[in-house]
């Protein structure tokens, strides 16, 4: 029995290079994974994958720069009418168009930076917290890259976007602190990921790691030890280091 064995897991961005071998491990782990995603080919892929070591996965298209509220309240409605719970939410899908200086920003690409890192995951977030308040112990795990980097010239939307995460979490840490949910964000350590790459030139990037090193720390948040790291964002590496 794994430490996720009968919880139902959505993973947003699931078949990213984090959102893939995270949703192997959850798998691994015991749980039920909901693998949201826009990309169906790649998702149907994983889904194989899942199924072949005798998992049961569930798939739900969709594309979270173009969804809207009431798509997040169909979600919610057809999570309960398929599996009657949710245990955990985690949120690894990004959007990453590169480094450009904010003054030479495409507007609409500013503002999709902004919606699909921040403001759909809080849609989709909200629409599902009757189902994880029903839980006896549930986990909301957002992924969030290390500010001190993210924060610095040419990041664009997306470093503004970080920004924001690491406030929700500590917002909704606040308020829902006496509730089954836990909140918490993820820090990873450097990834060898497509994001990654359009920020830094591969045959040159030394320290990234492969996505599945970084997995197992998705499942620790997800699973009842991630208490310890309730309402913060967990840098597993500065951990390490100390």
């Amino acid at each position: 029995m794994g430490v996720l064995a009968g919880r139902v897991v959505l993973v947003v961005g699931a078949h990213g290079g984090l959102g893939e071998a995270a949703s192997l491990a959850c798998t691994e782990a015991g749980a039920t994974p909901v693998l949201l995603g826009r990309k169906v080919p790649r998702l149907n892929r994983l889904h194989d994958r899942l199924q072949a070591t005798g998992a049961a996965p569930a798939l739900y298209p969709l594309d979270l720069e173009g969804a809207t509220p009431d798509d997040y309240t169909d979600l919610a409605a057809r999570i309960d009418a398929g599996f009657g719970r949710l245990d955990g939410i985690l949120h690894v899908a990004a959007y990453f168009p590169g480094l450009t200086p904010l003054e030479h920003t495409d507007p609409a690409a500013f503002a999709r930076a902004l919606h699909v890192n921040l403001t759909a995951r809080w849609w989709l977030t909200q629409a599902c917290l009757p189902l994880l308040r029903r839980a006896a112990d549930s986990a909301l795990v957002f992924a969030i890259d290390d500010q001190a980097r993210t924060s610095s010239a040419y990041w664009g939307g997306y470093g503004i976007a970080q920004a924001g995460l690491s406030a929700m979490v500590a917002i909704l840490h606040a308020e829902l602190a006496r509730s089954p949910v836990r909140v918490s964000g993820l820090q990873p350590p450097p990834m060898r990921t497509g994001l990654r790459a359009r920020a830094h030139v591969e045959e040159d990037d030394r320290v990234a790691r492969v996505p599945a090193e970084v997995a197992a720390h998705c499942v620790t948040l997800l699973a009842p030890e991630g208490r310890d790291h309730r309402g913060r964002v967990w840098a597993p590496a500065e951990d390490r280091a100390a």
